[in-house]
């Protein structure tokens, strides 16, 4: 088995890795680099020149995992794009909202090489999209290989609990085995349940590492942070103040506004109309409709029905006289320039009624991260075209992560029992701490961090 990381980044960025197993070729994940423009951004795909791909395999929606999905198809043509059933429902949408934004980002920026793929060639792929149920085996070679002699590998998708359709990858062959976490959450959040990440046996494991910097606080679990965001928002309504809570529109806006409807439904919350972006009610109308489908808490609470969700766009707020004592829950997660969290964020931050609660991760050098960082009062440069900030509304954190912790993660690496782990989707820190505790608890276990472009046998 060789298996060659494609990600142009040594930290979190564009999750690609190229896989050659007994004589077929898999691609596990296309996604794009949060912090990187154009080109930049991408896998490293030219580095598998006069290679042959059978199949892409792609372990959920998020950007930094299908975002340049198209790309790699540009490449490999012929390859067979496999996916969860609930992520082929979301994946067009996914992809349509990154030709806007590249277009955008085109005119703004003045980034030529935007758009990385159109609205026609997203059309014409469409087809080749597969989405399969949890937990069904999949022969994802070649046909002409397989008619050639070989034997032909399964592949198969575990719910991982991250986001809607998010999933492990197993891929099983006549000689070796190797699972692929993807991004994954053990516990229960507000709607999706847990991963389902049971007997899982391989020889190989690729981890993601995303927590591995971050120890959990005694005491802290995501019942008390979710009661402490509640007693939070209450408290800022009595005063007559608004709430934006910054959200990625697939996965934390769901979960956020389902808290935001059980606090409705138990009379801790008063009912009113709650701001969303476009985005992230197309991809709440996605989670109402397969609600039937996904592995969750609250299968009945259709979020639509229950809450009176308002569309805002960025233009809205330039008219806006006054945000209002109102509950914000838009994107972008990390408050990018030209978002509506961007532009909320800064009407609000000098309004000391007003409150800005992070419920995810903003890195610290996007907007988001950087006010979230800011010593209140003192002046700080929040972006570009937002210059300087000073914050004086209440400022908040609260741990609602989708990603496992590190110390169920060293647990789940001894139940998979590998000879090998590769350390992916984490930074140098996350990841050092993970070789070390494996290294400990695990000392025959090899455990291997490529570096970008970088190919290990295993």
């Amino acid at each position: 088995m060789r298996i060659q990381n494609l990600n142009p980044d040594r930290n979190i960025g564009a999750s690609s890795w190229f896989v050659e197993f007994e004589n077929h070729n898999l691609l596990l994940d296309a996604g794009t680099h949060p912090k990187f423009e154009g080109k930049e951004s991408l896998p490293l795909y030219n580095l598998l020149q006069g290679k042959k791909l059978d199949a892409i395999a792609i372990s959920h929606c998020h950007h930094d995992h299908v975002g340049s999905l198209p790309v790699a198809l540009k490449h490999f043509p012929d390859a067979h794009v496999l996916m969860t059933e609930l992520s082929y429902f979301l994946v067009e949408r996914v992809l349509h909202n990154s030709v806007n934004v590249m277009m955008r980002q085109k005119e703004e920026l003045g980034i030529r090489e935007y758009p990385l793929f159109t609205h026609d060639y997203l059309d014409e792929i469409a087809s080749v999209f597969q989405g399969f149920k949890y937990n069904r085996a999949i022969e994802w070679a070649s046909f002409q290989k397989t008619r050639s002699g070989f034997t032909s590998p399964t592949l198969e998708f575990y719910d991982a609990g991250h986001t809607l359709g998010s999933a492990g990858v197993m891929v099983r062959g006549a000689k070796e085995t190797l699972f692929f976490t993807g991004d994954v959450c053990f516990q229960d959040q507000t709607i999706l349940k847990g991963a389902r990440f049971e007997d899982i046996k391989a020889d190989v494991l690729i981890l993601e590492t995303t927590r591995g910097n971050r120890d959990v606080p005694a005491g802290m679990t995501r019942e008390t942070e979710l009661k402490r965001l509640g007693e939070a928002i209450i408290k800022v309504q009595e005063r007559k103040g608004s709430v934006l809570l910054p959200t990625f529109a697939l996965g934390r806006t769901q979960e956020i506004l389902a808290f935001l409807a059980l606090l409705m439904k138990e009379g801790k919350l008063k009912h009113q109309p709650i701001y969303i972006g476009g985005l992230g009610r197309v991809f709440t109308e996605i989670y109402d409709l397969e609600a039937h489908r996904a592995h969750r808490n609250h299968s009945n609470l259709q979020l639509r029905e229950t809450l009176n969700l308002n569309v805002l766009d960025r233009k809205q707020i330039d008219k806006m006289k006054n945000i209002g004592s109102r509950i914000y829950v838009v994107t972008a997660g990390m408050m990018s320039e030209n978002t509506a969290a961007h532009d909320l964020a800064m009407r609000m931050a000098g309004q000391e009624n007003d409150a800005i609660f992070f419920v995810g991760y903003a890195d610290p050098d996007t907007p988001g991260g950087r006010m979230r960082a800011a010593p209140k009062g003192e002046p700080f440069l929040f972006s570009p075209s937002g210059g300087e900030l000073t914050v004086n509304c209440e400022l908040e954190s609260f741990d609602l992560t989708a990603h496992a912790n590190r110390d169920e993660l060293l647990d789940f690496v001894g139940e998979v029992e590998p000879h090998t782990v590769i350390l992916a989707h984490g930074d140098d820190e996350s990841r050092a701490w993970f070789a070390q505790a494996i290294n400990q608890r695990h000392p025959k276990i090899k455990v291997l961090q490529p570096s970008p472009g970088e190919a290990v046998e295993v």
